[in-house]
């Protein structure tokens, strides 16, 4: 099937393709008629997915559609109409539970599901006794420990290829189709359960676009608060300034977004500043500092009891990956060092780990009789509470944990083909609280010195970081819903 189809602008609105002689009645489309054009499209859309149309013919065509809806024709087009809800606002509310409702995109790693868990943990833990509803896959939402008070709505899994390919992960479904399946999850959850604040992590629009039409509701006929949760460091600047200029990130924090929490603190890394990007958003910009990990030892669970109790008495060096799918070479280097004396290594692989890979790593520990090996852990907080020394690649979550419980660590970082946890690290070591191994520099002599060095006693990272997120995070709450933290019953 062939079909010619119009490019929109930025603003939504169709750029006409010739000019209206004098004479001609003029037909164009008013304002008045927008409206009716889109439902049209969508009409047409749908009965294009079920013909011979191609899939580059139909993201033109949702493109072009998600342009128009956006467009100030068709809003001003549209009648207003007030939020409808069954809820009171919460001001008049009784009691004054606020219901806040979380999205993690899921694809890779666990890193987004478990700080949008931690932040829950924190908010029950104020005072709020807030009803909360995660939104995540449902895979990782059954394998981390969740706080009480907190239950899941989940969504099928999501793969991203190395290439930027959405797939399927274990359904035999076409990426088009699991988008579709998970947006009707997601849009349907949120308009029954009517959140005060929806919180969503990493991806303004989510994995696929899925979040599009679910923000355009919630904006529309809805009262819910959206907040975007970054982590401190993203990309290198200029990957960050070009991807967000075209794919609609900008837009999305302009239109959608009431805050943007930053879940670091700009005296270590300063987003607004070093990507130079925020201008038009820069007023709904939080800092919350790093996230505090050491409150997770509360709900960590009995698996991570036992995990520590078959740990022999003496120091522990642990190793972490994250969630391994590229962590293999730094589980290897670390298993065939030497370990100092009366020091037990653990390596703990992650989930995505391939498996050829693991198998290799638990052949490899059985010439180290002190080296052990675990797949996974569902929350590694209790082992890294317990390490003496910490050997780590970079990312996010592991960082926070290591400031948190003020380890030693020696730090080996991704740097291709994202540098976010070479910069990340770079300006940690800078700050003289961690050391920082270059992967290129990697061998298990060198993994060997730094265990046998004496390190002095552990950072005071605690003092020269802030690591307040969590607390700060039931203030900006309320600051949010425009009440007072008593209002909504936060504790200090």
């Amino acid at each position: 099937m062939s079909m010619r189809l119009g490019i929109s602008r930025r603003d939504g609105a169709v750029p006409r393709t010739g000019q209206r002689r004098k004479e001609e009645p003029d037909t164009s489309p008013g304002d008045g008629d927008v409206p009716k054009i889109v439902e049209t499209l969508e009409l047409a859309l749908r009965a294009l997915s079920a013909s011979t149309a191609t899939l580059k013919e139909l993201a033109e065509i949702r493109k072009l559609l998600d342009g128009m809806r956006a467009s100030p024709a068709l809003r001003a087009a549209q009648p207003s109409t007030q939020p409808s809800s069954h809820l009171p606002p919460l001001s008049v509310r009784e009691p004054p539970v606020p219901r806040i409702a979380t999205y993690s995109q899921g694809m890779h790693g666990f890193g987004h599901i478990r700080r949008n868990a931690t932040i829950a943990h924190a908010l029950r833990g104020a005072g709020t006794q807030a009803v909360i509803l995660m939104i995540a896959e449902a895979w990782q939402a059954g394998a981390i420990p969740m706080p009480e008070g907190v239950d899941c709505v989940t969504l099928p899994g999501l793969r991203k290829e190395a290439n930027g390919d959405l797939n399927a992960r274990f359904l035999g479904l076409s990426d088009e189709e699991l988008i579709t399946l998970r947006s009707k999850v997601i849009r349907k959850a949120l308009k029954t359960f009517e959140p005060d604040v929806l919180l969503v992590d990493y991806l303004p629009l989510g994995a696929g676009r899925e979040l599009v039409r679910t923000l355009e509701h919630v904006r529309k006929h809805g009262r819910t608060r959206c907040v975007l949760g970054l982590r401190e460091v993203l990309q290198d600047p200029e990957t960050v300034r070009r991807t967000w200029s075209t794919d609609g990130t900008l837009e999305a924090m302009r239109d959608y977004y009431d805050a943007i929490w930053i879940y670091g603190d700009p005296t270590v890394f300063d987003p607004v500043r070093e990507y130079g990007i925020f201008d038009g958003v820069a007023s709904k910009v939080r800092y919350t500092g790093y996230l505090d990990q050491r409150p997770r030892l509360e709900f960590a669970g009995a698996q991570a009891a036992q995990v520590l109790a078959n740990l022999p008495p003496g120091r522990l060096a642990l190793c972490v990956v994250g969630g391994g799918v590229d962590g293999h070479a730094l589980a290897e280097a670390f298993v065939e060092a030497e370990l100092p004396p009366d020091t037990t290594g653990l390596v703990v692989t992650g989930p995505y780990m391939p498996a050829e890979q693991r198998q290799r790593l638990l052949q490899r520990a059985q010439w180290h009789p002190r080296c052990h090996v675990l797949d996974f852990v569902p929350d590694p907080a209790p082992l890294i509470n317990r390490a003496e020394r910490i050997i780590a690649m970079g990312g996010y979550n592991t960082i926070c944990e290591v400031l948190s419980f003020e380890k030693h660590a020696l730090v080996v970082p991704r740097v291709q083909p994202e540098p976010e946890q070479w910069i990340r690290a770079q300006r940690l070591r800078d700050l003289g609280l961690i050391d920082v191994l270059h992967p290129d520099a990697l061998s298990p002599r060198v993994l060997s010195e730094w265990l046998a060095r004496d390190l002095g006693p552990p950072p005071a990272t605690r003092s020269r970081v802030d690591v307040s997120g969590l607390t700060r995070i039931p203030g900006l709450l309320a600051e949010l819903l425009g009440v007072s933290r008593e209002t909504v019953t936060l504790g200090s």
